[in-house]
């Protein structure tokens, strides 16, 4: 997918989420084949500014629009994110059970929240509804995660 065509929809889903104009928000295209991820963010809450930064050198994910929308939600979610983190962080002693129990569970529902919000959003209004399984792919199958195990009798 070009650039331009990438900056449009980023411009569309800024509007659509209506993280603008309260936030203020910059595409950053990564050409970096060694960057791992495909979308991520930086964010100064104070000023109300993030920077959505998009792999195209190397995306893991096949549908970029999904990336954008994914990654503005985590956007629009992050005053609620910072609450329940700063709750955690308060209220359980860093590295004990209770708070990498916590933390984790926050965190995984966090991005599943994220995830389910994108995929309505996305076969709501994206001009790509197709949803992107490169992650998927990567996964062990059912039976490659139980292979060796005995029966239980």
């Amino acid at each position: 997918m070009d650039i331009e065509k990438l900056e449009l929809l980023f411009d569309k889903w800024c509007k659509k989420l209506r993280i603008s104009p309260q936030w203020d928000v910059q595409l950053e295209i990564v050409r970096d084949s060694q960057w791992r991820k495909t979308g991520d963010f930086k964010i100064d809450p104070d000023d109300r500014k993030a920077i959505l930064m998009l792999n195209t050198e190397n995306p893991k994910q096949e549908n970029l629009e999904e990336v954008i929308v994914h990654e503005l939600m985590h956007i629009k979610m992050y005053p609620l994110d910072q609450v329940c983190e700063s709750l955690i962080t308060s209220t359980f002693e860093e590295g004990s059970p209770a708070w990498n129990f916590a933390y984790c569970q926050f965190f995984e529902n966090l991005e599943m929240t994220v995830e389910e919000l994108t995929k309505c959003f996305l076969f709501e209004f994206g001009e790509n509804p197709v949803l992107s399984y490169g992650r998927c792919r990567k996964k062990k199958s059912f039976s490659e995660l139980y292979d060796g195990l005995q029966k239980i009798e």
